[in-house]
C-alpha cells in the first residue's frame, strides 16, 4: 500500500457523513452534499488512478466531475421552488 492507496481510502471514508446528509437533511443541504461527494469521488479515481498507474481512471474521474455539475445543476433546476 502506498500513499496512493491511503488518500483514495481517506477520500471514501469521508463520503459515508455526506451520504447521510443527503439522506436525512433538508434540500439546500442535499444539494451541497451532493456536490462535494461528486468532487470527492473524482479525486479519489485521480488518486486510484496513480495508485495503480492506469490513465483510464483519471478519464474517468474527469467525466464524473463533469457529470456531478450537470447533475447538481438538474437538481436545483428541478427543485428550485424550494431552493
Amino acid at each position: 500500500m502506498n500513499g496512493w492507496f491511503v488518500a483514495a481510502i481517506a477520500l471514501l471514508v469521508g463520503i459515508v457523513p455526506l451520504l447521510v446528509v443527503a439522506g436525512t437533511a433538508d434540500v439546500v443541504s442535499r444539494l451541497v452534499a451532493l456536490e462535494v461527494a461528486g468532487v470527492q469521488g473524482s479525486l479519489t479515481l485521480v488518486c486510484l488512478a496513480q495508485a495503480f498507474d492506469r490513465s483510464v481512471y483519471t478519464d474517468l474521474g474527469l467525466v464524473l466531475a463533469v457529470l456531478s455539475v450537470v447533475t447538481g445543476l438538474t437538481y436545483a433546476r428541478f427543485l428550485e421552488r424550494y431552493l
